[in-house]
């Protein structure tokens, strides 16, 4: 696997969501890789729209399953959040749940409403014993690693930690999606040692391999590494000092975030580094 993969922000936000994550094409039985033995509660579904609602901005196709469910829709040009939400009767965070992403609201929906896109209107079947695996934590509160347990697959993973398929199988090249996943494995759920776009530097990490801190790179961006490494707030852990700024660090290119390369910065609150501001 190469060490320079073209996952930004946005397109790893939605992982399967956006043909930005790889140069190929991204894999679309994402839902295959799922055992269910007990289904888990799903998403809620209304197969009628609300009584009065204007559907011009949600008239795609819709795939039905056996029971008359609708399971897939595919955009069209015009479509927009709101009108898919109100004729399927979902709420926002229940369509990027289906869908293993964190949100589905981005800047115009450029990468989620996409014309020609297929989305997920409900989830695949759980095992109930799944998800109840341990689970490390950085300083921020995002869950960083995850040990499976009997029960755990890819889909489970995903509605759990929004991740999807394709996005653990590059975090963790050692797993497959043709196989169960093993109990006991420690999957990795954020990029941490893969390198990626604008987020190239070298980091540090404890004994738990929670990251600690983070060499830049020339062309590294600041929400490229707080990507990376499932930070929300970098600054936090880098407050000056001195001085009155957000943080200590400096950058090349202040409106887009592109970071000064050389700086050692925190990726850890327990842990901050505090310097005069630059």
């Amino acid at each position: 696997m190469a060490t320079l993969l073209s996952l930004t922000l946005a397109a790893c936000t939605f992982g399967d969501q956006s043909a930005d994550v790889l140069s190929a094409k991204p894999q679309t039985s994402d839902e295959s890789s799922a055992q269910p033995t007990t289904p888990a509660p799903t998403t809620k579904q209304a197969t009628v729209p609300t009584a009065g609602a204007s559907m011009t901005a949600a008239q795609g196709n819709v795939v039905l399953d056996s029971t008359g469910v609708p399971r897939t829709y595919t955009t069209e040009a015009g479509d927009t959040l709101d009108g898919i939400l109100l004729r399927f009767g979902l709420s926002a965070d229940e369509l990027a749940e289906a869908n293993k992403v964190p949100y589905v609201s981005e800047q115009g929906n450029t990468y989620f409403i996409r014309e020609g896109h297929t989305i997920q209107l409900r989830k695949n079947p759980v095992d109930a014993k799944a998800g109840r695996g341990a689970t490390v934590n950085n300083s921020f509160g995002q869950a960083i690693f995850y040990t499976t347990v009997e029960g755990d697959s890819f889909d489970s993973l995903g509605y759990q930690f929004r991740s999807t398929t394709e996005q653990i199988l590059l975090y963790n090249p050692a797993l497959s999606a043709n196989n169960p996943l093993p109990t006991g494995t420690k999957v990795r759920l954020i990029p941490g040692t893969l390198k990626i776009e604008k987020a190239q530097g070298e980091f540090t990490a404890d004994s738990n391999e929670v990251p600690l801190t983070y060499t830049t790179a020339p062309g590294d961006t600041e929400s490229q590494v707080s990507f990376r490494f499932a930070i929300t707030d970098l600054r936090a852990a880098n407050r000056p000092s001195s001085g009155t700024g957000g943080s200590w660090f400096s950058y090349v290119d202040l409106p887009n975030g592109e970071l000064t390369p050389g700086q050692t910065i925190s990726l850890s609150l327990v842990n901050p580094i505090n310097k005069p501001e630059a």
